[in-house]
């Protein structure tokens, strides 16, 4: 799926050197590194989230496209961690309130890249990680009360 930066949904695509606009909401850089050549100023950034960059072993997954499947799995694995469910979770806290959120990206891929995976699972697309989401709670409980209903009492 190609990505859009002018749409009507909450979550954006934009490449990190591309000019900042006042319709791109919360600018979130989801690179481990810091683009090369793009100035702080210039990024006009609201957050940067190294936490939710692809490893780099992944990063070299991306110039097969065909195993875009498999790619996604190991990314959204990679999500588990404490430091990435915090960094997703401040990423739901914009979208909460209905506030645009533009992932920003370095690399020259447009179609396979780390925003590009992000923005599936934040739309809801693609399954989250076990550890993250804003509704984790709730549902965890429910599924509890599920199991327990369908239990016999002794």
């Amino acid at each position: 799926m190609p990505p859009s930066t002018q749409d009507d949904s909450l979550v954006r695509i934009k490449r990190a050197y591309d000019k900042p606009a006042l319709s791109d909401g919360a600018r979130v850089l989801v690179e481990a590194t810091w683009p090369r050549g793009l100035g702080r100023d210039a990024a006009r950034l609201d957050l940067w989230l190294p936490a939710l960059a692809p490893s780099e072993t992944l990063v070299k997954w991306f110039s097969h496209p065909g195993m875009i499947s498999a790619l996604q799995r190991k990314y959204f694995n990679e999500l588990k961690t404490p430091q990435a469910t915090q960094a997703l979770e401040q990423i739901y806290e914009f979208l909460l309130r209905e506030k645009p959120v533009t992932l920003l990206y370095a690399g020259d891929n447009a179609q396979v890249n780390g925003a590009v995976l992000l923005k599936d699972l934040l739309e809801g697309h693609r399954m989250p990680p076990n550890t993250t989401g804003p509704a984790k709670a709730a549902a965890a409980g429910g599924r509890v009360a599920a199991r327990a209903a369908r239990r016999p009492r002794r």
